[in-house]
């Protein structure tokens, strides 16, 4: 797996890309290092990391036990120490799940896709961060 980073102005906002494929992303520093609010900062995309790959092995697995989800939402919060670097302490994850679900088998979908599935997880807790996560059914 490959990133490029591309320079778009002469501060701090870039435009990533994978050789994956033709999406772009744009990222951009906090405001004390220059940044102008034109992308998403680095240790955001940490967070939407772990939420996404959270979230698509939950719907995967809930797919094949048959589950009618019809809506799934991520809130992913991150805690971090006061030091430099400022690294994430804690993570907490929340799913939001509408449909015609039964709760005991989300609740061991959930289980599978944060810790044992998610590899975006088994990087961050390798490097001392704790990650919780709860359900929310609506």
């Amino acid at each position: 797996m490959k990133i490029h980073l591309q320079r778009k102005n002469d501060a701090v906002h870039f435009e990533g890309s994978s050789e994956l494929g033709n999406v772009k992303v744009n990222i951009d520093g906090s405001e004390s290092i220059g940044g102008e609010g034109k992308g998403v900062r680095p240790m955001e995309l940490v967070l939407m990391a772990l939420g996404s790959c959270s979230v698509f092995d939950l719907s995967s697995i809930l797919k094949k036990q048959r589950q009618t989800i019809e809506d799934i939402q991520v809130e992913v919060e991150g805690k971090r120490r006061e030091e430099v670097p400022t690294i994430f302490t804690h993570i907490h994850i929340t799913f939001t799940l509408k449909g015609q679900l039964d709760e005991t088998k989300v609740h061991k979908a959930a289980e599978l896709a944060v810790t044992k599935y998610c590899s975006v997880h088994d990087m961050l807790v390798a490097g001392g961060v704790e990650i919780t996560y709860s359900l929310k059914f609506v």
